[in-house]
């Protein structure tokens, strides 16, 4: 019985609400590693209840979930997915123990050869924090890139070039000002210009790009978060990939800054790139 426990921060009692109860699971691979970042999906047989966790960096997933029935789903990318039905009571704690996952067999890797990015069907956005208050969503419209995949595949190079001036955020007057001498200088440094020849597997369908980013006159390296997503054939053979980074705008040297009361920033430091890629074999 768990209604109240020790463990909590301080060593503070952990209460839980009635009717609650504590599902619980430890994902691996195949090969008995911890798959971290694995999802487990629980919905509510009766109810229209549906809540998901992720495995923390020991394949732990852990949810505190009304009682009732759940088909629970537990799933991560490039691996086949297990499902359960469990009865979570009151009080008390449901263990589904270690649970490993299968390769998906059905997720190819792209052959040897060139792929060239589909501007048409690859996004190149980015989020800013404004005020501390809320988000600024942008996007750069007009960019060209290729990928050659290598034998073996952690050969591999790619390499985009991005129009500076074409960053778009829905918002004339900002986009004029983030074009000016204060962020991107788009008169001085037209291009953005990514390059990189180093790829690893973490696991699954993640990867791990790291690469050069020249911004703003700057040089730095770079590491792409890189889930894959597989090959499809319409209009020729695609590949297709999500990926996500972080950059300071400090270390390209863009240190435009502006200041409210109580020393609140009106532009935020980090900004958020999140890439949806479809490549063409050339």
């Amino acid at each position: 019985m768990f209604g109240v426990r020790r463990g909590g921060r301080h060593g503070e009692p952990v209460t839980f609400e009635a009717n609650a109860g504590l599902l619980s699971a430890r994902v691996r691979d195949e090969k008995g590693r911890p798959l971290a970042g694995a999802e487990m999906v629980m919905r509510h047989k009766r109810m229209q209840r549906q809540a998901r966790v992720t495995a923390d960096e020991f394949g732990l997933a852990v949810s505190t979930v009304v009682a009732g029935t759940y088909l629970v789903t537990v799933k991560a990318g490039a691996y086949r997915e297990v499902s359960r039905t469990v009865e979570v009571s009151s009080g008390d704690h449901t263990a589904l123990g270690e649970i490993r996952l299968q390769p998906d067999t059905t997720l190819h890797l792209p052959e040897p050869g060139e792929w060239v990015l589909d501007a048409d069907h690859t996004s190149i956005r980015f989020v800013a924090r404004h005020i501390a208050l809320s988000q600024v969503h942008g996007r750069f419209t007009r960019f060209r890139g290729s990928i050659r995949i290598a034998e073996p595949i952690e050969n591999s190079t790619v390499e985009v070039v991005i129009d500076a001036a074409s960053i778009d955020t829905g918002v004339a007057k900002r986009d004029d000002h983030l074009r000016s001498d204060d962020f991107l200088n788009v008169a001085r440094f037209p291009q953005l210009h990514f390059f990189s020849n180093r790829f690893r597997r973490t696991a699954g369908d993640r990867w791990v790009i790291d690469g050069t980013l020249n911004l703003h006159g700057a040089s730095r390296g770079v590491q792409l978060d890189v889930g894959y997503l597989g090959l499809r054939t319409w209009n020729g053979d695609r590949l297709g990939a999500v990926a996500t980074t972080q950059l300071h705008r400090e270390d390209f040297t863009i240190n435009w800054q502006q200041t409210l009361a109580k020393g609140l920033v009106v532009v935020g430091s980090t900004v958020e790139i999140q890439l949806d890629v479809q490549a063409i074999r050339a």
